[in-house]
């Protein structure tokens, strides 16, 4: 079903099914021989969201042989791009921490167990916004697997298309104190005018010395774009047969966008970023062809 203004879901449908995808991702990554993350919460998380195509990917009972090779959505190779993605931002909050910051907000947290396998600071809190339904689910989920936060970890159930600032703030968010905020996997499922919004409002409430860490994806205004959803309902066919029937063309916004970072330039921050092939080389994993959407994206990290 196609994107509609206020639109919802749960872990297991429309946007939300693309968060057990990711998470499913690194519990794959996290079961290679020579990880570059450990995210003991995935494959317990993703069998409890009870998708059977994730749950196969993640018992190894659907292996990327299964699913074919086309070099756009070679599972095997997003499991590797969501790796280097994966520890991107867990160097983000390490590094953000140790520069003295303690307080830490995750847009769009879907399945992120940051909050509990990460090693925070005395004084350190973690605010995860999502979904109420989603919110409710994976706290529901880890608790029920005897999980602890290794923080104050503050969930606060906000649609980032409404007043998401209000929620945080009523959740004990200071506006006052630096902040590290990540947006990860969230812009391509924003329109672009809703990206830009976004970076206003986290500008607004960000003291000196806050951070931003980000995964910019390109806009597609100069590609084919019905090729570039006919290849898209390639994959969705292929994974169909293994059960698993969700259009990825209608989730994502394709079109012009504007590029974020150059918006956080122009709204004060000090910029930078690298492209997902050098992140990938950084940890020690294979490049990916050039034409993958995983490899069109940028990793930006922005101080104020």
């Amino acid at each position: 079903m196609a994107r509609t203004d206020g639109d919802t879901w749960d872990l297991a449908s429309s946007v939300g099914a693309t968060a057990t995808m990711v998470a499913a991702a690194r519990a794959m990554a996290s079961a290679a021989p020579e990880p570059v993350i450990n995210d003991p919460f995935a494959a317990p998380l993703v069998r409890a969201v009870g998708v059977d195509f994730f749950t196969k990917l993640v018992d190894g009972t659907l292996t990327a042989a299964d699913l074919g090779d086309d070099p756009q959505m070679n599972i095997a190779h997003f499991a590797n791009g969501m790796a280097a993605r994966t520890r991107f931002f867990d160097d983000f909050f390490v590094e953000a921490v140790a520069s003295g910051v303690r307080q830490a907000v995750i847009l769009a947290a879907g399945l992120d167990s940051r909050a509990y396998r990460l090693q925070w600071p005395a004084g350190t809190v973690v605010f995860e916004i999502d979904q109420a339904e989603v919110i409710e689910f994976k706290s529901r989920t880890l608790t029920d697997l005897g999980a602890q936060p290794t923080t104050d970890r503050r969930a606060v159930a906000a649609d980032l298309r409404d007043d998401w600032v209000s929620a945080l703030r009523a959740a004990g968010f200071d506006p006052a104190a630096p902040t590290a905020w990540i947006a990860e996997g969230l812009f391509g499922y924003l329109p672009s005018e809703a990206q830009d919004r976004l970076l206003d409002q986290i500008t607004t409430n960000s003291a000196a010395g806050s951070r931003v860490a980000a995964e910019a994806v390109p806009g597609t205004g100069d590609i084919d774009q019905e090729a570039l959803t006919q290849r898209m309902k390639t994959v969705t066919d292929r994974w169909s047969s293994h059960g698993f029937d969700l259009d990825f063309s209608e989730l994502v916004y394709l079109g012009e966008r504007t590029d974020a970072g150059t918006h956080l330039t122009e709204l004060g921050w000090q910029t930078s970023s690298i492209p997902t092939n050098d992140l990938l080389e950084k940890y020690g994993l294979p490049r990916l062809a050039d034409t993958q959407p995983v490899a069109q994206a940028e990793y930006i990290t922005a101080v104020k």
